[in-house]
C-alpha cells in the first residue's frame, strides 16, 4: 500500500484550466466517495484551493491509483486526460510524504509561507474525515503535516509580513493605487478569503470597506465585526458606480460579474478608473472585462508575479524550513513503517505464544503435580525461549521495515508461519 498525491497547480498549468479541476465546498462529499469508490483506492483526501487541486490517495496498485484519479480529473473538468495529462505531477511514497509537508509549511505557495494553506490543509482532512473517506494510514499522514505547519510558521521567519493570498491582494492593490487611504473599496465575498480581505483593508487604516456577499447575513455579521456597511447583491452596481477598488474572492462556481454588467457600470463613473482584483479559482469576473476602458482587472497571475518580487526576506527562510522538512520526512517514515510491520510482528508474537501454550498444556500430564512456584518457573522459562528465538527476527524486521528488504522479509514471514 502507498501514499500517492497526483494534482495541478499554479506553477503546472495556466488559471483557465485549473479553475475547471477546482473542487467547491459543495462539491466535496461527491468528490470523496468518487475517488474514494474506485478499483485501486482506499483512502482519499482532495485538496482544492485557488493554487491547487491535489488528489492524496492509500493506493493498493500505482499505476492503477494513478488511471484512477486522473480519470477522476477528466470527469471533473469535462477534459480528455491527453489535454492535461502532461501537466499532472504525480509523487508516491517519501516523496508524496515530502510535498504534503512542503505544502503545510507554506514553501509551495505562490506566496511563499501564507498562512491560509495551513487551515486549508486541515479542512480538507477533516471533511475526508467526515465523509468516511479517510482511514489510519491518511490520518497518520495529515496529522503531521499540520505539526510540521505548524512548527515551520513558530520556529521560522517564513510567514513574517505579507504572508496570505488576501494580505498580498491588498498589498498589490496599495501598490497599484499609490495607497489606500480615502479609498471607498467593495468586498465581494465574505468567506475566509473576503474576511481575510476586509481585515487587511482595516488593519490598513482603510475607512470605507463595503461587503457584498450571496448570503445577506454573513455580510452584516462581517461587516458589524469590523466597522464596515454590508451591501446586498442587487445594489451591487450601484456600489461598483461609487467604489475605486472591487476585491474579490467568493467561492462561486460562476461569473459573479460578466463584461456587460461591467460597461454598464463604466457607462455611470464618468471616466473614473476602477481597479478591479479578482483572486477568486475559478474567477468571479469575466476576464474580458479587462478590455473596457477605466478597467484594471488583475487576477491570480498577476498576485503570483506581486508576491515573487517581495518574498526576498522570506525566501531566506526557505533553507531553514526545507530542512526541518526533511527531518519530519525521515520521523514520519519510521513512524509509518513501524506501524506497518507491528501488526505482522504481534500476529508471529500471537502464534509462538499459542504454540508455547498449547505444548505446556500437551505435557502437563508429564510435568506431574507442580507447586505454583514450579509452575511460575516453567511459564518463565518456556516465554524466555520464545522471546530469544523471535528477538533477531523483530529486530531485523522493524530494521527493514519500508524497503524491498523488508517487503521480502515480511512476505516470508507471512508464508512460513501462516500469518
Amino acid at each position: 500500500m502507498s501514499v500517492v498525491v497526483i494534482g495541478l497547480n499554479h506553477r503546472t498549468v495556466p488559471l483557465d484550466l485549473l479553475e475547471r479541476v477546482t473542487v467547491d465546498d459543495a462539491r466535496l462529499p461527491k468528490a470523496l466517495h468518487d475517488v474514494v469508490g474506485r478499483e485501486h483506492v482506499s483512502e482519499a483526501v482532495v485538496l482544492s484551493t485557488c493554487n491547487r487541486t491535489e488528489i492524496y490517495v492509500m493506493a493498493e496498485r500505482f499505476h492503477g491509483a494513478y488511471a484512477d484519479v486522473r480519470n477522476f480529473l477528466s470527469e471533473l473538468a469535462y477534459l480528455p486526460p491527453d489535454l492535461f495529462a502532461d501537466h499532472l505531477y504525480v509523487h508516491f511514497d517519501e516523496e508524496a510524504v515530502d510535498h504534503l509537508f512542503r505544502v503545510a509549511a507554506g514553501l509551495d505557495s505562490a506566496v511563499v509561507g501564507e498562512a491560509e494553506i495551513l487551515g486549508q490543509v486541515r479542512t480538507a482532512w477533516e471533511r475526508s474525515q467526515d465523509e468516511g473517506a479517510c482511514g489510519s494510514a491518511l490520518n497518520l499522514l495529515f496529522r503531521h503535516a499540520l505539526e510540521v505547519g505548524k512548527r515551520a510558521r513558530t520556529e521560522t521567519g517564513i510567514g513574517r509580513n505579507i504572508a496570505s493570498v488576501s494580505t498580498a491582494a491588498v498589498a498589490m492593490s496599495d501598490s497599484r493605487l499609490d495607497g489606500l487611504s480615502g479609498r471607498r473599496i467593495l468586498v465581494l465575498g465574505a468567506g475566509e478569503m473576503g474576511e481575510g480581505m476586509v481585515r487587511a483593508l482595516v488593519a490598513a487604516g482603510v475607512d470605507d470597506v463595503r461587503i457584498a456577499n450571496r448570503t445577506w447575513e454573513r455580510s452584516i455579521d462581517l461587516a458589524a465585526r469590523v466597522g464596515g456597511r454590508a451591501v446586498r447583491l442587487a445594489e451591487l452596481n450601484d456600489a461598483l458606480a461609487e467604489v475605486d477598488l472591487l476585491l474579490t474572492g467568493t467561492g462561486a462556481h460562476s461569473l459573479m460579474l460578466e463584461h456587460g454588467d461591467l460597461a454598464r457600470v463604466m457607462g455611470t463613473r464618468h471616466g473614473r478608473p476602477l481597479l478591479i482584483v479578482d483572486v477568486a479559482v475559478p474567477r468571479d469576473v469575466d476576464p474580458s472585462a479587462a478590455d473596457l476602458p477605466g478597467v484594471t482587472l488583475l487576477d491570480m497571475d498577476d498576485l503570483r508575479a506581486f508576491a515573487e518580487a517581495g518574498q526576498a526576506e522570506r525566501r531566506r527562510e526557505v533553507v531553514a524550513v526545507e530542512a526541518m522538512v526533511a527531518d519530519e520526512v525521515e520521523r514520519y517514515v519510521a513512524v509509518a513503517t513501524a506501524r506497518e510491520v507491528a501488526p505482522l510482528i504481534s500476529s508471529l508474537h500471537e502464534r509462538a505464544d499459542a504454540v508455547r501454550r498449547a505444548e505446556l498444556e500437551r505435557y502437563r500430564g508429564r510435568l506431574g503435580e507442580l507447586d505454583d512456584r514450579q509452575a511460575a518457573a516453567v511459564e518463565a522459562l518456556t516465554q524466555g525461549i520464545v522471546a530469544k528465538l523471535l528477538h533477531d527476527p523483530t529486530v531485523g524486521l522493524k530494521g527493514a521495515a519500508g524497503s524491498p528488504r523488508g517487503e521480502r522479509l515480511a512476505e516470508a514471514l507471512r508464508d512460513l508461519f501462516d500469518l
